[in-house]
């Protein structure tokens, strides 16, 4: 009778933990219809300021002839949004700015071929990273869109040790007075610059070892994990400062200490084959434990949710492939606000800035 009692005693503890974990529910309301018979291209970056507004990040090259029928004169609609867009909460767009610099420009900038990431930082800067196939290079602008810093130089890139040029980087978040970049589509590392002054400051690979762009690509699904990263892509640094990457294709989340001592790791859907990978981007909760982070996994059109001290799956939402409410397409980047929506950019024939609001914690069975 005692054991009897002890199992539903183990098994009682069990279900209420389980049931702590953070739920969502889609947000079709959010955000509000853009001005100007704007349209976006593909969402390839996300983030998330001070004041709680959201930035995006679209590729306005990637808008279809037949979506800007405005602009050619061929008819009433539409037209192609600047590249970088500030929402506020209630999903208006408070202002939007970007694109190369103009002609004869004093401080001219390389801006990127394809545009890929962007963060504000906690002064409300603006960083913007590219991955096109010569993109070398990383932007810093101010809120309004005043040019402040360029890192490295377009079609400069010298492979993954080379400390003045990036090569497609990805992602990338500022911490203190440092900026690690997730460098990215061509290099195989983390690397980290003077967010003030642009010096270099130190790079580090997979296991926190010298990247080498000579190992092949190959992809391990059993076993120990591949030896160097393979499409470096989010980076994301907790309350406590670890640096957590997004090894995509790898399919897999490493865990750094800020000198890029290597930590830990865990995989996100490891059996998963396709060429894209799983291990996007990563997402904190807001509490300040950073109980939780979220990694939108593009493949298989979820939102995985991770116990962030153990690195184990909880759960996840989403699951559904298509473009209605509720179901991903293409989910590329995530990032948090302070009440704990996550918001989600689709990239492709995605091309939407998606919100989910937090719903609380619930049963994660």
């Amino acid at each position: 009778m005692r054991c009897k009692f002890a199992g539903v005693v183990l098994a009682l503890a069990t279900a209420i933990s389980a049931a702590q974990i953070p739920k969502f529910e889609p947000d079709p309301s959010w955000p509000k219809p853009l001005p100007n018979n704007w349209m976006l291209g593909q969402v390839s970056g996300t983030s998330v300021d001070s004041h709680d507004h959201i930035w995006v990040l679209h590729r306005p090259r990637t808008m279809e002839e037949h979506d800007r029928y405005g602009e050619s004169g061929k008819g009433d609609c539409c037209f192609t949004a600047p590249a970088v867009i500030e929402f506020d909460p209630a999903g208006n767009v408070v202002q939007a700015w970007g694109g190369p610099s103009k002609a004869g420009a004093v401080q001219a900038y390389e801006w990127p071929d394809n545009e890929h990431g962007i963060f504000v930082d906690s002064k409300d800067n603006v960083w913007i990273t590219g991955n096109g196939d010569k993109d070398a290079q990383i932007l810093k602008f101010t809120t309004s869109g005043k040019f402040l810093l360029q890192i490295g130089h377009h079609g400069k890139s010298g492979g993954s040790n080379d400390t003045e040029n990036l090569g497609r980087p990805a992602g990338l978040a500022v911490y203190g007075n440092e900026v690690f970049v997730a460098d990215g589509y061509g290099n195989r590392r983390v690397i980290v610059f003077d967010a003030e002054t642009g010096a270099y400051k130190r790079h580090w690979g997979a296991y926190g070892k010298k990247p080498d762009d000579s190992v092949p690509r190959t992809r391990f699904y059993e076993g120990p994990g591949s030896p160097q990263f393979n499409l470096v892509h989010g980076i994301r640094i907790s309350n406590d400062g670890l640096v957590y990457v997004g090894d995509r294709v790898n399919n897999r989340i490493q865990v750094f200490r800020l000198d890029g001592t290597f930590v830990n790791e865990n995989y996100i859907e490891r059996k998963t084959s396709g060429a894209e990978g799983t291990a996007f981007d990563i997402a904190f909760s807001p509490d300040k434990q950073q109980q939780f982070f979220y990694v939108p996994d593009g493949s298989n059109k979820k939102v995985d949710i991770v116990n962030r001290e153990t690195l184990e799956i909880v759960g996840f939402f989403g699951g559904h492939g298509g473009h209605g409410v509720g179901e991903f397409f293409h989910i590329h980047s995530a990032v948090t606000d302070s009440k704990g929506n996550i918001y989600l950019g689709e990239v492709n024939n995605g091309r939407r800035v998606l919100r989910w609001n937090y719903k609380g914690m619930g049963n994660g069975l």
